[in-house]
């Protein structure tokens, strides 16, 4: 799997020079200097745990006013206007927050732009999402949130999240979501009797290079939003929270060591939908992501937090940030292969791929193996694999790069998926086939597979079976990082990358399942 010149995936192959890679927007890294390491070390025995204990006690302190203000409270009650009683409460408790984060270093926050009131705009849109810092514009408004059901029963964190009359999310309840939207739909509609909704659309966290298609659930009500920037404008950048990179304590121990934190949030001019975005949530969607990214100063991206699940997916192959597999991902789903059917599609294509007397194929014959019609999006897939821009690719390759995007954190399944493509009659491969095989299942254009394939064939026989592969991956399950790209990956990361089960960041994704991609044209990538 390589990148051509006709359609440019993410890595280069063959003789020709690899350039730099796109900057992936679910890796943050942290490098440096000797003088910052000394900083670090200096406030970490003298300011770190002074601010982390009066964070803490300003959040204890928020608690009971809290609880007292969340007791009682009926549906039909939450519709009122506030008491006066719950008026000082609210102020007390943003008096409260606002200190907590004058203890993180938040000296200040810069707030441009105007709040619309409930009424203009039901729904604020925030982005990028990048941090559980995030969390300041919520402190200073108070707007409601959807959140993980779970989240109410965490001590202390619950019960202000219970406070600000969040959407709850039930991860048990299979008919959540469509809940959830309606809920959602039905508070927008209120003529302002709620308090605002705001929406993390991106549903992750990202480094805040671009961005992430938005998912369609805060637009599906087709009511206007109120777009919502927020940058963070740090020389060094210890807010970042990403998928790969530094954790949760220690972005929060990086943040609590400088002296001073900046954080800019732009109110943006609300968004009244047109009648066609009202009937289509993805393309308001869309539209409003390409304003907010207009403001930013950033590109928009096609990747998504499925990209990011498979990017960081629990298998011995742990996919390196410049792969081209989020690439060929995006045009798998750009070409219309809906995820719940795609392992019988790839039993299919991997059945059809074993029957074809050769392996080669043109664009014309990849067209008829994939029975989808020649598009841009198919010329664009098809170049990926043109390993020498002839014009003909090896379909192997289609095969094993859509066994990892279909089962991501199923590396062994793909790897004998991989062997019955390329073994001979005897049932064994070579180095040369082993490389193919891993280089593809990596999205990366070159490896180095000796060292593995020399520990893996014992005996010396230049060949291996895959029992031979599968006894070797039982008894190191390490083996990507111990013989393949310990080095790269230690070069490219710097930090271990945080082990999460679930999406990270405030706002969970609750759009539909059956919401359909943006359908558009894709542009190659160029040089």
């Amino acid at each position: 799997m390589k990148l051509s010149s006709r359609g440019r995936g993410c890595c280069a192959g063959g003789s020709r020079e690899r350039g730099p890679p796109p900057r992936s927007p679910f890796v943050h890294q942290l490098r440096f200097s000797p003088l910052e390491k000394a900083k670090i070390a200096f406030m970490t025995l003298t300011l770190f745990p002074i601010r982390l204990f009066f964070a803490a006690f300003m959040m204890l302190l928020a608690w009971p006013f809290a609880f007292i203000a969340s007791m009682g409270s009926e549906e039909q009650e939450l519709e009122k206007p506030l008491s006066w009683w719950r008026k000082i409460v609210d102020i007390l408790l943003k008096a409260i927050m606002r200190m907590m984060w004058l203890a993180g270093g938040f000296h200040w926050i810069n707030v441009k732009g105007r709040r619309a009131l409930p009424a203009e705009a039901a729904i604020l849109t925030v982005a990028p999402h990048s941090s559980y810092f995030d969390a300041i514009p919520v402190t200073m408004t108070f707007a409601s949130i959807v959140m993980k059901a779970e989240s109410k029963d965490i001590p202390v964190w619950g019960t202000l999240i219970k406070y600000i009359r969040p959407v709850f999310v039930s991860r048990s309840d299979q008919d959540s979501r469509r809940k959830t939207v309606e809920e959602i739909k039905r508070r927008a509609q209120s003529d302002g009797k709620w308090p605002q909704i705001m929406i993390f659309p991106e549903g992750t966290c990202t480094n805040r290079s671009c961005l992430i298609t938005f998912k369609p659930g805060a637009f599906i009500p087709g009511v206007p939003v109120q777009p919502v920037v927020l940058r963070y404008p740090n020389k060094l950048d210890t807010i970042t929270w990403t998928w790969q990179g530094p954790g949760a304590f220690e972005i929060l121990w990086l943040t609590l060591c400088q002296f001073h934190n900046s954080v800019e949030i732009e109110f943006l001019p609300v968004y009244i939908p047109s009648e066609e975005e009202r009937k289509n949530p993805v393309l308001y969607a869309n539209n409003v992501r390409r304003v907010m990214a207009e403001a930013l100063g950033v590109s928009v991206t096609d990747y998504t937090f499925e990209d990011c699940q498979l990017a960081l997916a629990e298998g011995q192959l742990r996919l390196p940030s410049d792969t081209c597999l989020l690439e060929f991902a995006k045009l798998v789903r750009s070409l219309g292969l809906k995820p719940e059917k795609l392992e019988d599609d790839l039993d299919k294509y991997a059945a059809s791929a074993m029957k074809m007397k050769k392996e080669k194929v043109d664009l014309k014959e990849f067209s008829a193996y994939l029975e989808f019609p020649v598009s841009q999006t198919l010329e664009s897939m098809f170049a990926l694999f043109d390993e020498n821009e002839d014009g003909i690719i090896d379909i192997r390759e289609f095969v094993i790069a859509l066994s990892v995007v279909c089962k991501p954190s199923k590396t062994l399944e793909t790897i004998e998926l991989a062997f019955q493509l390329y073994q001979s009659e005897s049932g064994t491969i070579t180095e040369e086939d082993l490389a193919h095989i891993l280089k593809t299942a990596m999205g990366v254009s070159q490896i180095d597979v000796t060292h593995l394939f020399r520990a893996v064939d014992e005996e010396e026989k230049g060949k291996i079976t895959y029992d031979d592969f599968y006894t070797f991956a039982e008894l190191h399950p390490h083996f990507a990082e111990d013989y393949l790209y310990a080095d790269q990956m230690e070069a490219e990361s710097g930090l271990e990358t945080s082990s999460l089960s679930a999406p990270n960041g405030i706002c969970t994704d609750f759009s539909p399942d059956n919401a359909e991609d943006r359908k558009k044209p894709l542009q190659k990538k160029l040089n």
